[in-house]
């Protein structure tokens, strides 16, 4: 009988990017990036798990924003073009690199894999939400979701209503897509205050996680600390993120992540290369990574030595035992302690491949690890566990995120306060169009409001303050939350004066397009 349990939460969410009135448009390549490196390699190390008849019960959760991507028949086509480019340069760079050796066959190595992602892409015809969903009916992962547009419901809860839009047309849209309803929900940068169980229980949903302090802070002392979850006075299972298995894996300068053998990200041909030759494979006229990086991390210096794929495989081959060893003997000392303890280990699900290109295969010998080579950590999915262990100690959290410093400064600081007001009038305006309705709503009405809600939401993602704050994509990031904010404006303006301009709505909703079930009768009275 195994001496404790280990969950693996994996985390995919992006914010909704898709920009039709461009024929190539710089931002949406995050999309595309994750796709080749993390979505789909991710897949293929579950699908082979279960060619292999490993067992790997782990818990996925796919943002709203995310499937509706995924989803899209534009970037499904944009994201096969984007495929087809970079298989095109690697041909070309295979033939300008015919002497230099190693190089050549890396560029060769890259070809191979793109041509790989290529082919199970297609073998799911694009829709790559149905092959996660897929795995989660044969049981092998479970799938849970986000709330809609990852908006921090801590900052937005002035209105309630928003809260339960942002909760519900999550929900609403990932049943849509896979056919059923989740029982767990990735609260947006696991921001957490009290008051918020209120409406994921009325919602259905049965678990959430936050970073350890809010376990820790609770208003009873946690008994089993963040190793067992703490039920919320409404009834909802709250996990605690592990400490000692976040910083092997998070952390690039202390965990396995900044290895030496491993892939140096900021080396990319898109940006070493002359832009006439990158350029035509690319597409559009901005540089970018295209993912093809011939160095390792080799060290803190200039200097990057040639990247060998095989000794990074190796590397993390020994790195996927230290940290089974690890919770093995973590769970062997927990277990002297609790009766059930389990080991909550958390990610952005993008950590692994985008960021550490190794990830996906680390994660594939971690699972096998446990499968086959040991016999004193059990993994689980998180409702397996509530399954078997479902009394625990009831108490209610405390305000927390996983941001810095535990807080939620980085959504809300002087680089980006302006955004909230814009919000809260947003809201404050959308609940009173709401109640000024009387039934039937005409169509087109009821079509403009839909999509005020739609501009709502996504002007309310935490990526844009996140952004902003860090200083990467800034002028994007507020770009975004002033063109929903006026969209938004423009839309109840029509409503409220009679005035709808049914060609301009027509205009936004080929545009701005996810959650076509979103109900603006969520915010009336």
């Amino acid at each position: 009988m195994a001496d404790g349990y280990l969950a693996f939460v994996l985390h995919a969410h992006l914010p909704f990017i898709r920009h039709p009135e461009y024929e190539y448009f710089l931002e949406e390549r995050w999309f595309f990036e994750a796709m080749t490196e993390t979505y789909l390699p991710l897949l293929e190390v579950f699908e082979n798990l279960r060619a292999d008849g490993a067992r790997f019960p782990l818990t996925l959760s796919l943002s709203p924003s995310l499937l509706a991507m995924m989803e899209d028949p534009l970037l499904q086509a944009r994201y096969r073009r984007h495929l087809g480019g970079l298989i095109a340069l690697t041909d070309h760079e295979q033939e300008r690199l015919r002497d230099e050796g190693h190089m050549a066959w890396l560029a060769g190595w890259y070809g191979d894999f793109f041509r790989r992602m290529a082919a199970l892409y297609d073998r799911w015809d694009g829709r790559v939400s149905q092959a996660f969903r897929a795995l989660h009916e044969t049981g092998d992962i479970e799938l849970m979701t986000c709330t809609a547009t990852h908006g921090l419901l801590p900052l937005l809860a002035a209105r309630p209503k928003t809260v339960e839009a942002q909760v519900r047309t999550g929900l609403d849209w990932f049943e849509r897509v896979m056919g059923f309803r989740p029982r767990g929900l990735w609260l947006p940068e696991c921001a957490w205050t009290p008051g918020l169980d209120g409406v994921l229980r009325r919602e259905g949903i049965r678990y959430f996680f936050l970073e350890s302090h809010g376990i820790e802070n609770a208003s009873a002392a946690p008994l089993a600390g963040v190793h067992a979850p703490l039920y919320t006075p409404e009834g909802v299972a709250a996990f605690g993120r592990d400490r000692e298995s976040l910083q092997e894996v998070w952390s690039a300068d202390e965990g396995f992540p900044g290895d030496g053998d491993y892939r140096e990200f900021y080396r990319d041909v898109g940006h070493d290369l002359p832009w006439d030759y990158v350029g035509p494979f690319i597409g559009g006229d901005v540089r970018s990574d295209t993912g093809i990086k011939y160095h390792r991390i080799t060290g803190p210096t200039p200097h990057k030595a040639l990247y060998d794929p095989h000794a990074a495989r190796d590397k993390a081959a020994l790195h996927a035992g230290e940290f089974v060893d690890k919770r093995v003997a973590q769970l062997h000392h927990l277990r002297t302690l609790l009766e059930a303890p389990v080991v909550v280990a958390p990610f952005d699900a993008e950590l692994y491949g985008h960021w550490w290109f190794e990830g996906p295969q680390w994660l594939d010998f971690v699972l096998r690890k446990l499968a086959f080579d040991q016999d004193v950590v059990a993994l689980t999915t998180v409702s397996g566990y509530l399954d078997r262990h479902p009394v625990q100690q009831t108490a209610t959290p405390g305000t927390s995120s996983w941001g810095h410093r535990g807080t939620f400064e980085i959504w809300l600081n002087e680089s980006n306060d302006w955004i909230h007001d814009h919000l809260t009038e947003c809201a404050r305006r959308l609940e009173e169009l709401a109640a000024a309705q009387a039934e039937p709503v005409d169509a087109l009405t009821d079509r403009a409001l839909r999509q005020a809600v739609r501009e709502l939401l996504l002007a309310q993602a935490s990526d844009w303050p996140f952004i902003i704050a860090n200083g990467t994509a800034t002028e994007y990031a507020e770009r975004r939350v002033r063109d929903h904010v006026a969209r938004f404006h423009h839309l109840a303006d029509g409503v409220a004066r009679g005035t709808i301009d049914g060609d301009a709505l027509g205009v936004l909703e080929a545009m701005d397009n996810p959650f076509p079930d979103a109900d603006w009768r969520v915010f009336a009275p």
